[in-house]
């Protein structure tokens, strides 16, 4: 049977929408998916947006409109829905909603997150990285008491094979060593490091495996590319994933989805 996730930075689900989005995804098959970037309120999202292929959406929205946002799908009512993480800065922009599917045998969260983009402006990058000093140990906190697996515009390339240009993006933001040794801590199995698992590297060790395409030059006709959007699970259920996928085909915004079918059901 299967569970198949997708995730996609939307870029607007209005603007995505418009692009056939919700057609595809009644073709497509999919379980549950983590949405980023819905640059919605709930007036725009209820009796149409609010629901697709099924699915029922749960959503964290940004105060500030035309901005942020992000929302899970999902066929199965959750136990439980958190919405925000830290209480402060960051829960203002909705940038983290979480689905628990907690039974007495299993507690497991999907969760969907938009981490910052730091490449408008010095502050929005000190922004950025405010927000990794702080979601890393609830990160933590969430693994050691929960299996999950998070799906989420991450805006960070980890290794130079995951974006096209690697050498002429090093001090640019989302490429920098700092945000790369944050992900490397997050990734890695020895003491003191995060112990996740990048489940699409898990599956595609190739290059030119990319998820987000600069709308400047011909970046996308060149397949001139970033890796920056994420299934990031725990080791346990991310050894259950199978088999991995970035829809190509069409285009719904900027960022193409990523759909990983795993061997569990909820």
């Amino acid at each position: 049977m299967g569970f198949r996730l997708l995730s996609l930075n939307l870029n607007g689900i209005r603007s995505a929408a418009s692009k056939g989005f919700v057609e595809w995804v009644e073709t497509a098959s999919i379980d549950c998916m983590g949405v980023q970037e819905l640059r919605a309120q709930a007036e725009h999202l209820s009796g149409g947006l609010d629901t697709a292929a099924g699915l029922k959406g749960h959503f964290h929205l940004a105060e500030k409109k035309g901005y942020s946002g992000v929302g899970v799908y999902t066929g199965r009512e959750p136990s439980d829905v958190i919405r925000g993480f830290d209480g402060g800065e960051f829960d203002t922009e909705g940038r983290w909603v979480e689905a628990r599917f907690d039974t007495p045998q299993r507690k497991l969260s999907l969760i969907s997150a938009y981490f910052p983009s730091g490449s408008s402006s010095n502050e929005r990058q000190a922004a950025k990285f405010r927000f990794l000093a702080c979601v890393y140990p609830h990160l933590m906190k969430l693994k050691a008491e929960r299996e999950f697996i998070l799906m989420g515009d991450i805006n960070i390339a980890h290794q130079n094979i995951d974006l096209k240009n690697w050498k002429s993006n090093q001090k640019n933001s989302g490429f920098t060593p700092e945000e790369r040794a944050w992900m490397t801590r997050l990734l890695g199995d020895g003491p003191d490091q995060g112990g996740l698992v990048d489940v699409f590297r898990t599956l595609n060790p190739h290059p030119e495996q990319y998820t987000w395409w600069s709308n400047r030059g011909q970046a996308w006709a060149k397949n001139v590319g970033w890796r920056i959007d994420y299934q990031l699970a725990t080791p346990g259920i991310a050894a259950l994933a199978r088999k991995e996928h970035i829809y190509l085909a069409q285009r719904f915004s900027d960022h193409a989805p990523l759909v990983i079918d795993y061997d569990f059901t909820l």
